[in-house]
């Protein structure tokens, strides 16, 4: 049967080259640039490890006794799922194609991802923050069990393959020195109480909002975005659209306070001639924020002068004058005629000295500088102080500095509000794609969280905004309601002496919300702020905390105390209030003795006075001689509260309301 040899011939070349075909191993293999030496890998889960190569080709990926192989996809890249593993290590993770790439020294553990803005950001010993006893921690920071992994701060408008970072490292005193101190504070605790490898991913950017963390997808209920996600998908020019409008806007505000800097006589002073007598004033050291300095709540207008030696050489020709960033608003002239002026707080000052006025010998730079608020100075680095000739040829312009303060006194109360300054970092979903998406699908046991404070103004949309984030980022993990535990804002800023509404307190409120979410956990820290620093140091505690709650939900501590005490509901009785807690482990107390301090009760009227109140058991009545018929409570209500109730645990009570009034950031959404 002739024919049905030929047949069977054609069927076993088919075979074979549909074998061959199969089997070709791919070209060009590179693993997702999240992988690395010293990395950990997420124990007892399916471990996804994916990467490019050349399409159709074939790639295997071994770890350990562990192989599996997959077809390269049409658009270049693949994926591989192995088998959960237990904790252990050192591995070796190899990927083979017609080239072979191999990881080694890697761990398998318990991997978390670290995120949120500049208190996550927040380093254990770096170059702008030190955490409390930094020198200990640094010193006792051996722990190579410990793998961290930092995100380098990346913006995009679409969602990114590749993630920028220098790569896992083990934790020493040098790695950790620059890494998120909330995170290793975090994972050092985890790893004492479980003995097994602990590996940290750290993606952070201080100053941001959550929406710059959430993806398009997430954003889309939210009809507010919906002009800059179109905008976006079409690949409009954000960035030279907010900030031309934001120009606009610094332009009219800074003509008003000239204007009014001008009616004040300040101008009249003329401290810009370089003939001025200089006899009385005072020397600085720059570049400095003044208040370090010594010009403590100094607000308003500050002059600066430098003398400077130019050689015969320079005389004539066109410099560039390097002051670097300047907080608020400065007007500066160069041998008293005025050659820049500019009201940005972060934008580096380099303004074009023109040769006509550059001479021989002795010049006279003059910096007028007003400071509305916080901090004022000339500020940056010691190296962004300086006068240049050409890129070889530069004189420094840091250190001593005569400085006089204004004999006017500027009510910079009374001066129109500045602009806001726009941040990239801020437009929706550009962190989420450069920072976050390239994480995805990597294997891990859940999230940290510490962000806020940037959307503390728009507190009621944070609300909704926050939980959407957690769902956006499980819904693209698929891993289900893997753990996602955020901290509480802490205290900041002074201390109200009589009851007041609070954006910050509604932020915390609505954090608290998001504990509706499956698999949520806070942590509070109403206790360990600081009322003059944003960024408080005390991140052992916060760490701490948050480790609290992942040991009793994720790692079985079940006798664990975790979270303090929580408002469940409020019974009226009489011309008191009772007030009901979860998480009144132990019972309730009064940490620094009686009185129960940040209770705050009102009527009808919605009228808040200070009241007195009384743990009862595990309940707190509240009452007050001003409200005979009370109808809500307000506890740490504030946005640095004095506030005492903890339970016997030793954690403090989260910030509350029993009323729905409306509150100050009610209705203020994000705008375009």
């Amino acid at each position: 049967m002739k024919w049905q040899k030929v047949v069977s011939l054609v069927f076993l070349m088919s075979a074979v080259v549909l074998f061959s075909s199969c089997s070709r191993q791919a070209a060009n293999v590179r693993l997702s640039s999240v992988f690395g030496d010293h990395m950990v890998l997420q124990q007892k889960m399916p471990i996804p490890v994916w990467g490019t190569a050349e399409p159709g080709g074939t790639v295997r990926v071994s770890l350990g006794k562990q192989s599996k192989k997959t077809k390269v996809g049409k658009d270049g890249t693949w994926l591989v799922k192995l088998d959960p593993v237990p904790a252990g290590g050192p591995f070796t993770l190899a990927v083979a194609g017609k080239d072979t790439v191999t990881l080694h020294d890697v761990l398998v553990g318990e991997v978390w991802l670290a995120s949120g803005q500049s208190n996550m950001e927040f380093p254990v010993a770096g170059s702008w923050a030190k955490v409390k006893n930094y020198k200990e921690e640094l010193a006792n920071a051996n722990y190579p069990q410990i793998r961290l992994f930092k995100v380098k701060k990346t913006r995009a408008y679409k969602p990114m393959r590749k993630v920028a970072s220098t790569g896992w490292q083990p934790c020493d005193s040098a790695s950790v020195a620059g890494f998120s101190a909330v995170a290793y504070f975090f994972g050092r605790d985890l790893y004492r109480k479980l003995d097994v490898p602990i590996g940290l991913i750290e993606s952070s950017w201080g100053g941001t909002t959550v929406e710059a963390w959430t993806s398009a997808e997430g954003l889309k209920p939210f009809p507010q975005f919906s002009k800059i996600l179109g905008y976006l998908q079409k690949g409009g020019s954000v960035e030279d659209t907010i900030f031309s409008t934001y120009k606009k806007a610094m332009s009219q505000w800074d003509a008003r306070v000239s204007t009014i800097l001008d009616s004040l006589g300040i101008s009249a002073h003329h401290f810009e001639n370089p003939a001025t007598d200089v006899s009385t004033w005072k020397t600085m050291k720059l570049p400095t924020f003044w208040e370090d300095a010594g010009l403590k709540n100094v607000d308003g207008v500050v002059w600066f002068r430098k003398e400077v030696n130019l050689p015969a050489n320079w005389a004539g020709k066109d410099l560039t004058l390097s002051l670097g960033p300047i907080n608020d608003r400065d007007v500066t002239w160069f041998n008293g005629v005025e050659v820049g002026s500019r009201p940005y707080v972060m934008l580096f000052r380099k303004y074009t000295i023109p040769g006509r006025l550059v001479k021989p010998g002795k010049n006279v730079i003059v910096v007028q500088d007003l400071d509305i608020g916080n901090k004022g100075g000339i500020y940056g680095r010691p190296e962004d102080l300086k006068l240049v000739l050409d890129k070889t040829d530069s004189i420094s312009l840091a250190g001593n500095w005569l400085f006089k303060i204004d004999p006017v006194q500027v009510d910079v109360k009374k001066l129109p509000g500045q602009p806001g300054m726009p941040s990239f970092a801020n437009i929706p979903t550009v962190l989420y794609n450069a920072m976050i998406a390239p994480l995805i699908p990597v294997a891990m046991r859940g999230a940290i969280w510490y962000q806020g404070e940037s959307n503390a103004n728009r507190a009621y949309e944070y609300r909704d905004l926050f939980k959407a984030m957690i769902r956006d980022w499980r819904t693209h993990w698929g891993e289900g309601d893997f753990p996602f535990y955020f901290v509480q804002l802490a205290n900041f800023m002074k201390v109200k002496p009589r009851p007041a509404e609070s954006t910050w307190a509604e932020l915390r409120e609505a954090q608290t919300q998001a504990l509706s979410l499956p698999n949520t956990g806070m942590a509070v820290t109403i206790d360990i702020g600081d009322a003059t620093n944003i960024h408080p140091t005390n991140k052992q505690e916060v760490g701490r905390r948050l480790a609290l709650i992942a040991r009793h939900n994720v790692y079985g501590d079940t006798s664990l105390v975790y979270s303090g005490p929580l408002y469940k509901s409020m019974k009226i009785e009489g011309n008191k209030i009772r007030l009901y807690f979860d998480f009144v482990d132990g019972g309730l107390e009064a940490r620094g003795g009686l009185p129960l301090k940040g209770f705050a009760i009102a009527g009808a009227d919605k009228k808040f006075h200070w009241a007195q109140a009384v743990i009862d058991g595990k309940t707190v009545v509240v009452s007050s001689p001003a409200v005979r018929a009370p109808v809500a409570v307000r506890y740490a209500w504030a946005n640095n509260p004095v506030c005492n109730l903890y339970n016997k645990a030793g954690l403090p009570a989260s910030p509350f309301r029993t009323d729905d009034w409306d509150g100050v950031t009610k209705g203020r959404v994000w705008t375009y």
